[in-house]
């Protein structure tokens, strides 16, 4: 591996730089077994298993704490984001979710409850990022992830009769709220929630409520963990009840 190589390679931690190049990394011989049989592109791999790679070279390229024992680089696949999100199926939009831990589980997430599709905002982590890739622990070979004007796409949908949920501190019990079986669930930043130009297109909203309900505890829920919450709760209700 030359030095050029081992430069480009780490180079892609960066936005930029993965962007320019059009490639991602991922690391590891179970994610990247799952790229190479979903048919993505494979740009290079490189292995400790090679004669000519060993595991010092592998530290130097990994972007994990702890290097595995493969890494390849992957071509970013496009995909043409909509305009407006399909009503009958039920879709994530990420308003300013930016943690790479959180993006990865809710993409995750996204593909164990059977969701394709995740609208993300310009502002949000980047699926791409290592981090990322690694926590969907290749669920991001299954789920489309699109990053795009959330506030139009939502403001189109809307209009379009496609319900627009949203988690908020002052909405309905989501145990007892009417939920569709298709629409948009908005899920907003760490910190500071759903942003007022995405919330002014919520047509349902939603809490998830603490227990008892008197109950003072912690002030929110993690982003991901609500996430889980409330597509648990609509995917129950779309089996009647039963999971």
């Amino acid at each position: 591996m030359t030095r050029s190589e081992i430069r480009f390679i780490r180079s892609l931690a960066d936005k930029q730089a993965r962007t320019a190049a059009g490639l991602f990394v991922a690391e590891g011989s179970k994610l990247i077994g799952e790229i190479l049989a979903s048919g993505w592109e494979v740009e290079t791999l490189y292995s400790t298993r090679d004669p000519f790679g060993g595991p010092a070279e592998m530290e130097r390229i990994s972007m994990l704490k702890t290097s595995n024992d493969s890494l390849a680089t992957v071509r970013i696949p496009v995909f043409k984001a909509p305009r407006t999100a399909d009503a009958s199926r039920l879709a994530l939009a990420l308003d300013g979710v930016r943690n790479p831990g959180n993006m990865g589980t809710i993409i995750r997430l996204a593909d164990w409850f059977g969701i394709e599709d995740v609208y993300c905002s310009e502002d949000s982590a980047d699926c791409f990022n290592p981090k990322v890739v690694q926590a969907t622990m290749g669920a991001i070979l299954r789920v489309r992830v699109h990053y795009l004007d959330l506030e139009a796409l939502l403001a189109l949908s809307a209009a379009a009769s496609t319900p627009v949920y949203g988690t908020v501190l002052d909405g309905e019990n989501i145990y007892s709220a009417p939920l569709t079986a298709g629409g948009i669930i908005v899920m907003g930043n760490e910190g500071k929630g759903i942003s007022p130009a995405c919330a002014a297109h919520l047509t349902h909203r939603l809490l998830i409520p603490p227990y008892p309900a008197s109950r003072h505890g912690s002030e929110s829920l993690n982003v991901a963990m609500a996430a889980a919450v409330v597509c648990a709760e609509f995917r129950r209700r779309a089996a009647g009840g039963r999971l």
